[in-house]
């Protein structure tokens, strides 16, 4: 009987510590909803529209994959391929794309050359609790820093809900 008891508590002592071996073995992660990612790409596009300049805005999830696209009317079909490249570079850098390329200017022309990725101002992180959910570039901006303010724009619109997010 004292046997017993005496391999029940050891059992009972050890079973805490058999949540931290398996817990390893499934991540969660978490992602922008489409829908918050649509309501981005549409502030953002208003944003440039707003300004005069037909772009396309692009969000991509924290593996680079698009989750929302908007191309304004008259902006050119090149500015999908780079507002998704811009934000692809965010993806890689972790950073603004404008700050990836202002600190890493001795990498900037091999970078260009990796496909899917872009060093161009234009692109910004999507961020909820120190958390980087995704990045949105924008291209057709007379200039990566028009592109980057509209970014900012659409992201300062869904900000609240970022902030709020569970």
């Amino acid at each position: 009987m004292m046997f017993r008891a005496f391999v029940l508590a050891v059992i009972c002592s050890l079973m805490p510590f058999a949540g931290l071996v398996a817990a390893g073995d499934v991540v969660t992660v978490k992602r922008l909803h489409p829908d918050l990612a649509w309501q981005l790409v549409k502030h953002t596009v208003d944003a440039c529209r707003a300004e005069g300049y037909q772009v396309t805005a692009v969000v991509v999830d924290r593996d680079g994959a698009e989750t929302a696209v908007f191309r304004d009317v008259h902006a050119s079909r090149f500015t999908l391929q780079i507002a998704r490249d811009k934000a692809n570079a965010v993806i890689l850098s972790g950073i603004a794309s404008g700050e990836f390329r202002d600190n890493r200017r001795d990498i900037q022309q091999e970078m260009n050359h990796v496909t899917g990725v872009l060093v161009l101002q234009g692109g910004l992180p999507i961020e909820s609790g120190g958390y980087q959910l995704g990045a949105i570039g924008v291209s057709g901006a007379p200039g990566g820093e028009r592109d980057e303010q509209c970014a900012a724009k659409g992201l300062e619109k869904i900000q609240e809900r970022l902030d709020f997010a569970e």
